[in-house]
């Protein structure tokens, strides 16, 4: 294989631009062209696609973002859609394609693959919910993000004797809710993965107060629901004086981590490996801290699991 491709698809996450870089350059230190496919599979049925060479990845390991943008697109899943962006991979004679993305740019990897083009997936996504790696591109710093935004709010928390609801992103899964919750010392973390009586979450801050305890941090998952509903759920069940947090997009940005952008790196040249011997229809990933791939078709049939063990552990330190 001697000409690639590579795009970033859906939402954008830390790390892809270190990803994007070591694309470029592994696959050029084996002699391959690489060609980047601008906003994702929208821009690749329009063939807004140009060679990249080392320098055009330069000065972007640590920008958040993507250079090569991203967008969501409908049509790509249509069969004609898909037959649209092979054409165009043929007229740039690209061989094969490396995406980086979630859920639903793996989807778009699988299409390709399963018309005989071959596709390689890079997991990047902030909300860690791909089955077959135990991390994701993004998590590590969107995790900070939350932290550091935490640590902040518990200052005027603190200040004002008031307890906060904070709703954080993660699309169906808890992670980024059960780590921030673990790390920022919650009182409470509310996820998808485990139905938490709100009882407990009242007796809890009641407990909380009744010995002195100034003020409280709940960590809502956005797959649980609203912050502000559960906000005014609190206040009306306590009395307690409660604000409501959404962080919102804020924890999509930002500088990527030096975890992000070692393990952004580490997946993007076992991708440009895995297409040099010819394979396709695979995604790479990262178990017990051992570089993996597994069938990329088979792996989004499986479910991404939490560590249950970590909120146990947050049940048993957060009383």
């Amino acid at each position: 294989m001697k000409r690639i491709g590579v795009l970033t698809s859906g939402g954008d996450a830390p790390g892809m631009n270190a990803a994007i870089r070591a694309v470029v350059r592994k696959a050029i230190y084996h002699d391959m062209e690489v060609f980047g496919i601008y906003n994702g599979y929208q821009g690749l049925m329009e063939g807004k696609i140009e060679q990249l060479d080392v320098g055009s990845v330069g000065d972007i390991i640590q920008r958040g973002g993507t250079m090569l943008y991203s967008a969501r697109s409908e049509e790509f899943k249509t069969d004609e859609g898909q037959n649209k962006g092979i054409e165009q991979l043929k007229k740039f004679g690209i061989e094969g394609l490396i995406v980086i993305g979630g859920d639903g740019s793996f989807q778009g990897a699988a299409k390709l693959t399963a018309k005989g083009f071959p596709c390689i997936g890079i997991p990047g996504t902030i909300d860690n919910d791909i089955a077959g790696t135990d991390y994701t591109i993004g998590f590590d710093t969107a995790l900070n993000t939350i932290i550091e935004a935490v640590d902040k709010i518990r200052d005027t928390a603190t200040s004002h004797e008031r307890t906060y609801v904070i709703e954080v992103m993660g699309r169906d899964a808890g992670d980024l809710a059960l780590w921030a919750g673990l790390a920022n010392g919650a009182e409470s973390v509310l996820i998808p993965e485990k139905d938490e009586p709100f009882e407990n979450v009242v007796d809890r801050l009641k407990r909380g107060s009744e010995r002195g305890k100034k003020h409280s941090i709940i960590i809502l998952a956005e797959g649980v629901g609203s912050g502000f509903d559960y906000g005014k759920k609190i206040e009306a069940a306590t009395s307690f004086e409660t604000r409501v947090t959404v962080l919102g997009h804020i924890q999509r940005g930002g500088r990527p981590t030096g975890a992000d952008r070692v393990l952004a790196s580490r997946l993007a040249g076992k991708a440009v490996d895995l297409l040099l011997e010819g394979q396709g229809g695979r995604m790479v990933g990262i178990q017990n801290n051992q570089l993996v791939h597994h069938d990329i078709i088979e792996a989004l049939k499986q479910t991404h699991n939490l560590d249950m063990s970590l909120y146990q552990l947050m049940s048993e330190i957060s009383i």
